[in-house]
This record gives structure tokens, sequence and C-alpha cells, in this order.
């Protein structure tokens, strides 16, 4: 059975910055790509939530989206909150501040 997705303040904004990039940098075929690929992890994370790897942080898990971007989330009972999306060029060390 699938889960309840949810995003987050932060996920929405981030996301939000994902595809202002894509637009100032990029070509409406790759916005629509990241888009379907977003769509396709959310979906996939709703059915197998736990199919992605841990995020080195309690309860948070990550799947990449692209080579350049990662989606953390949380497992929480019924529900999958959307945390943020990481650039994975960015220190890793930062990623859960």
């Amino acid at each position: 059975m699938a889960k309840k997705i949810i995003w987050t303040h932060e996920g929405e904004k981030t996301f939000e910055a994902v595809t202002d990039y894509l637009q100032q940098h990029w070509s409406e075929r790759e916005i629509i790509i990241f888009f379907k690929r977003v769509n396709n992890v959310a979906e996939h994370i709703s059915r197998y939530p736990l199919s992605y790897r841990s995020a080195g942080k309690e309860d948070v898990r990550e799947a990449l989206i692209t080579k350049h971007n990662l989606l953390l989330y949380r497992v929480s009972g019924d529900t999958i909150y959307l945390l943020y999306f990481w650039d994975t060029r960015k220190n890793p060390e930062r990623k859960h501040k």
C-alpha cells in the first residue's frame, strides 16, 4: 500500500531552487525530464519507502534524482516527508544542517 507524500516547506523551497537553476541554464526538455524523475522517484518512495539508502541520520533516507541532485526524505508511519533536495557537488558534511 502506498504511503502518503507530504512536501515540507524546505522541500518545496529547494525544489524551486533547482527548477529555477534549470530554467536559467538548461532547456525546457531538461526541466521536463527533471520533473518526471522527481515524480517517478516520489511514486517509488511512496510504495517502497525503505528501498533507498540511509542518509546517515536517523530516519532520513536519500534518493538519487540526477547525478547532481539527491532527494532527502523521512518515513514516519504511513507518511513520507520530502525534506529537501541536495546538490551532490556540495560538501556532504553540511547535508544534514
